[in-house]
C-alpha cells in the first residue's frame, strides 16, 4: 500500500497520552474463558490481541463483524427512519389536533392546501383554519424528531471517543474490545424496549438517547477490532463487508418496521432488541480474542488524557479526511431524514401515514443492488490499486448530482431515481472511507480505538448536525425543496475537501 510511513514516533503523536480507569471491566477468575488463539493467526505478545492471517477464522470473523453491524444498523434504519418519526408524529399530533379536530385526515387536508394553493380550489374559513394548525404541525413534528435524534447523536459524539481510549486500555479474559461489545449490547437492547413506552417527547429523547449512546458502546470496539485483528492487505474487503452490514441492516430494519407497520406497529421494538442481543453474544463466542490482563497501561494522568482526542485532529491527513466525511455524511443523512414526512407532505399526490412508512424503506431497497455491486467492487479495487481518495472524491460528487432530481420534480419516482444515483454514492463511499481512516490512523498500534472513535465522531456530527438543519429549513420556508438544496453543497463540499488529503492516493 502507498502510504506514508506512521507508527508509534509519527509527529502527531508526540505527547505522551494515557488513558482513564485503570483495571475496568477486569473479569474475575472465575468468569474466565478459554481464548484460543485462531489456528490461522500467527504468534503475537502476551496481552496483544489476535491477529488474524488469511484463512477460515478471518473470514469467520468478517462474516460475525458484517452480521452484528447488520444487527445494530437495523435499529438506527428500522427504529431511527420509521418507528421513532411515527412515535415523534402521534404525540405531536395529540397536542395540536383537539377535540373535534383529533379525527382529521392529514392525507386530504395536504392535498386541498396544495390545490388551493395552485389556485385549483377554495377554501372555507373552517379549512383555513385547520391550514393554520397544518403549518403549526408541520414545523412542530420535523422540530421535534430534529430534538430526538440530534440529542442522541450528540451524547453519541461525546461518549465515542470516551469509549474508544477505554476499550484500548480495558484488561480483561476477554480482551479488550469484547467486554465493551458484549454488554453494550445486552444493554442495548434493554433501552430499545424502554423507547417503545416512552409516553412523551422528553422521554423519549432521555430513552433514544441512551440506546444510541450504549449501542456505540458496543459498535465503536467492535471497528476497532478491524485496526487489531485484521491484515494491511484485506483491510479494503474487511471494511466492505462491514460497510455492505451497516447498509443492509439499516434497509431490513426500515424495511421490515414499514412494511409490518400496519400489522405490529410500534411492537417491532422487540425484534430489534431480540436481534442485537443475538448478535453480540455470537459474535464474542465465536471470535474470541486473547486475555488482555498482560497488556501494558501507562498511569492516569487526565490533561494528557483529554488532549490526547486532539492528537488525531492534528495529523493533516486525519484531520481531512474526518472533514471529509463529516460534510459527506452531512450531507446524506440531511436528505434522507426527513423521508417519511416528504411522503407525505412533498410529493404530490401526499401520502397517508400507514402507505408513507411501507415506502419510505423502498426509497433505499431500490437502491440495494446498485450499493451492493459498488460496495464490493470499490472494496476489492482499492486494495488492488492501493488507492482511497479518487473513490471518496467520485461518491461526493455523484452524492452531489442525486439531489438536482427532487429540486426538479417532487414526485414519488424522482425520489426513487434521486435514491438509485445516492445508494450508489454510497456503496462507493462506504468501503473505502472505513479503509482510509486505518490508512491514515497516527498509531495504529497502541490507540486505534480512540483514534477510530473520533473518526466515528464525523460521522455523528454530521447526522447530529442534519435534522436541526433539516428541521430550520422547513420552518423558514414552509417546504421541503430547500433541504435538496443544501443536501448538494454538503455532498460537492466533501468531495473537494478530499483533495486537500496528500499523504495517501
Amino acid at each position: 500500500m502507498h502510504t506514508r510511513h506512521r507508527g508509534i514516533h509519527s509527529h502527531a503523536a508526540t505527547t505522551p497520552i494515557t488513558h482513564p480507569m485503570k483495571g475496568l471491566t477486569r473479569m474475575s477468575d472465575e468468569s474466565q474463558s478459554s481464548t484460543v488463539e485462531a489456528p490461522d493467526s500467527p504468534e503475537s505478545p502476551a496481552g496483544a490481541p489476535v491477529r488474524y492471517t488469511p484463512g477460515r477464522t478471518l473470514r469467520r470473523y468478517i462474516l460475525w463483524y458484517a452480521l452484528v453491524s447488520i444487527a445494530i444498523t437495523a435499529v438506527w434504519g428500522g427504529a431511527g427512519a420509521i418507528l421513532i418519526p411515527n412515535q415523534v408524529q402521534d404525540l405531536i399530533f395529540s397536542t395540536i389536533f383537539l377535540g373535534g379536530d383529533a379525527h382529521v385526515n392529514l392525507v386530504q387536508l395536504t392535498n386541498l392546501k396544495a390545490a388551493v394553493a395552485a389556485g385549483n380550489a377554495t377554501a372555507t374559513p373552517d379549512q383555513t383554519r385547520l391550514f393554520g394548525l397544518l403549518t403549526t404541525f408541520e414545523a412542530a413534528r420535523v422540530t421535534a424528531l430534529a430534538l430526538v435524534t440530534s440529542v442522541g447523536t450528540i451524547g453519541t459524539l461525546i461518549a465515542q471517543p470516551l469509549v474508544g481510549v477505554l476499550s484500548d486500555r480495558t484488561r480483561s479474559r476477554l480482551g479488550r474490545r469484547a467486554p465493551w461489545i458484549l454488554y453494550g449490547g445486552l444493554l442495548g437492547a434493554i433501552l430499545i424496549v424502554a423507547v417503545r413506552y416512552a409516553p412523551s417527547i422528553a422521554l423519549l429523547v432521555v430513552f433514544w438517547t441512551l440506546t444510541s449512546i450504549v449501542l456505540n458502546a458496543s459498535m465503536t470496539p467492535m471497528m476497532a477490532t478491524v485496526a487489531d485483528r485484521v491484515p494491511e492487505d484485506r483491510l479494503g474487503t474487511a471494511s466492505a463487508m462491514g460497510g455492505l452490514g451497516n447498509f443492509l441492516g439499516g434497509i431490513l430494519g426500515g424495511a421490515l418496521a414499514g412494511g409490518l407497520f400496519a400489522l405490529i406497529g410500534f411492537d417491532f421494538y422487540f425484534v430489534l432488541a431480540m436481534l442485537v442481543a443475538v448478535a453480540v453474544i455470537l459474535f464474542v463466542v465465536l471470535n474470541r480474542d486473547r486475555s488482555s490482563n498482560d497488556s501494558r497501561r501507562e498511569p492516569l494522568h487526565w490533561k494528557r488524557f483529554l488532549l490526547g482526542f486532539l492528537v488525531p485532529l492534528r495529523d493533516r491527513d486525519f484531520r481531512w479526511v474526518w472533514i471529509s466525511r463529516v460534510f459527506l455524511l452531512f450531507g446524506f443523512t440531511i436528505s434522507s431524514t426527513l423521508s417519511l414526512y416528504m411522503l407525505q407532505s412533498f410529493v404530490r399526490p401526499a401520502m397517508s401515514q400507514t402507505q408513507a412508512s411501507a415506502m419510505a424503506p423502498l426509497l433505499t431497497v431500490v437502491g440495494l443492488p446498485f450499493t451492493i455491486i459498488t460496495l464490493l467492487v470499490a472494496g476489492r479495487w482499492s486494495d488492488k490499486i492501493s488507492r482511497r481518495k479518487p473513490f471518496v472524491i467520485v461518491a461526493g460528487s455523484l452524492m452531489a448530482t442525486s439531489m438536482v432530481i427532487p429540486l426538479i420534480s417532487p414526485t414519488v419516482p424522482a425520489l426513487f431515481a434521486q435514491s438509485i444515483l445516492a445508494c450508489t454514492a454510497f456503496g462507493i463511499f462506504l468501503p473505502v472511507d472505513q479503509a482510509l481512516f486505518v490508512d491514515v490512523l497516527p498509531d495504529r498500534t497502541a490507540s486505534a480505538g480512540r483514534d477510530l472513535g473520533i473518526a466515528a465522531m464525523a460521522t455523528n456530527i454530521g447526522q447530529a448536525l442534519a435534522p436541526i438543519l433539516a428541521a430550520q429549513i422547513v420552518v423558514l420556508t414552509g417546504g421541503y425543496s430547500m433541504v435538496w438544496a443544501a443536501g448538494l453543497v454538503l455532498a460537492a463540499t466533501a468531495a473537494l475537501t478530499m483533495l486537500r488529503v496528500k499523504g495517501v492516493r
